[in-house]
């Protein structure tokens, strides 16, 4: 193994512009365009840094994961969090972690998130 390319999370048919306000306006990931072979399915992708990527694929039937998820390292965590918030997401921070600032959320379909301090 060398790393990870990226992380793909499922979503329900119809989810682009949630997605699109979720990860790309409150989370602050860069959209990008999906290969031509690949449109037709649905969902998204989000460039996540160090050329890693996120993607938000359509899942029928759909179930949330509630366990399972990704974690991202975020600059500016608290800020992060009241702007989630703000935006009706849940914020849950947890210090079971020592050392490490962190905080779990959901994506706009149930999806758990953890979200800690870069660094």
């Amino acid at each position: 193994m060398l790393g990870l390319d990226h992380v793909q999370i499922a979503a329900p048919p119809g989810c682009e512009p949630e997605a699109r306000r979720f990860y790309g306006e409150l989370l602050g990931l860069r959209e990008l365009e999906k290969p031509e072979p690949l449109r037709s399915r649905g969902g998204a992708w989000f460039e996540l840094g160090d050329g890693r990527q996120l993607h938000v694929g359509v899942e029928q039937p759909f179930s949330p994961s509630r366990k399972a998820h990704p974690a991202f390292a975020a600059a500016r965590l608290d800020a992060l969090a009241a702007a989630l918030a703000a935006a009706g997401a849940p914020v849950r921070w947890d210090a079971a972690l020592p050392g490490t600032r962190r905080f779990y959320t959901e994506d706009p379909w149930g999806n758990r998130l953890e979200l800690l301090e870069a660094g």
